[in-house]
């Protein structure tokens, strides 16, 4: 007697335990990667109780920023290399060419608090010279004390 062959019966289900794994992997490769892409250079603020520049005018009108980092060196957020130390006469220029095209662009400082005195008066003198009529600061607002008693205000519940 022949031998019965039997035939396999198709399996209709699709094995997404690899794709999980490569998901697996590219989350963990984002959630490393992420943190690193943060843009800007360092600085620590000064507090100061300013208004803010109204966001309706910001809106239509793109700020440059001058950063003058902890050791001195200035950085422009327009242009190319926004994370890299420029030169002044690169300041000057950038300055210069984004003021012609905008007049009313805010030209804004942002110095880190160890920064001397001199170093963010010669900073402003370039942006003056390159066209800058006013020159703002960009600050962290102050923060305000708890009023007393307020300390535990969360874990105090509801009053």
């Amino acid at each position: 007697m022949p031998a019965k062959v039997r035939r396999r019966k198709l399996m209709g289900d699709i094995n997404v335990v690899p794709y999980i794994d490569v998901m697996l992997v590219l989350l963990i490769i984002f959630m490393i990667t992420a943190p690193l892409l943060k843009e800007g250079v360092k600085v620590d603020l000064p507090d100061a109780g300013a208004q803010p520049i109204d966001a309706d005018f910001l809106a239509k009108h793109e700020p440059l920023i001058l950063t003058i980092d902890a050791h001195g060196r200035l950085y422009v957020n327009i242009g190319k290399n926004r994370d890299q130390p420029t030169s002044e006469a690169t300041v000057s220029s950038r300055t210069a060419a984004v003021l012609r095209r905008d007049p009313q662009t805010p030209v804004l400082v942002k110095a880190d608090t160890t920064v001397p005195y001199g170093t963010v008066v010669r900073a402003m003198v370039l942006l003056q010279h390159a066209g800058a009529a006013k020159v703002g600061f960009l600050t962290d607002p102050v923060r305000a004390a708890p009023a007393p008693g307020e300390a535990h205000g969360a874990a105090d519940g509801a009053k």
